[in-house]
């Protein structure tokens, strides 16, 4: 599985990039929401785990603009915004997936794997 990592906190990114490879994924880790726009136009990833509090742009503008332009890359968004309007307003604006820090590793696993079911 070929995984972009779309996460500005070094720290969360650092444990979530090692954390998928000890799972036998290839993952590709951007900071920023220009960052990851290239990385999805100059290649081919299976799946995007995406924060939304990015310092360059929200992240769920990111993704409206994503799905706006007909890509279709499934997308879990990995976000402390916790409330039921955010989650909702994730969803609604593309998300395949809507995950809470802090999290556990084997659950972000598990819900990898099941968007590409």
């Amino acid at each position: 599985m070929h995984v972009l990592v779309v996460e500005d906190d070094e720290l969360i990114a650092t444990g979530v990039v090692a954390g998928l490879q000890l799972h036998g994924m290839t993952v590709h880790r951007v900071a920023t929401a220009a960052a990851a726009q290239a990385a999805q136009d100059g290649a081919s990833f299976d799946v995007c785990i995406l924060d939304l509090g990015l310092p360059d742009e929200d992240g769920m503008d990111l993704l409206r603009r994503w799905r706006t332009r007909g890509q279709h890359l499934p997308v879990l968004v990995l976000t402390a915004r916790d409330a039921v309007e955010h989650r909702v307003a994730g969803l609604q604006a593309g998300a395949d997936d809507y995950l809470l820090k802090p999290f556990d590793l084997a659950e972000l696993v598990a819900r990898l794997h099941a968007l590409l079911r």
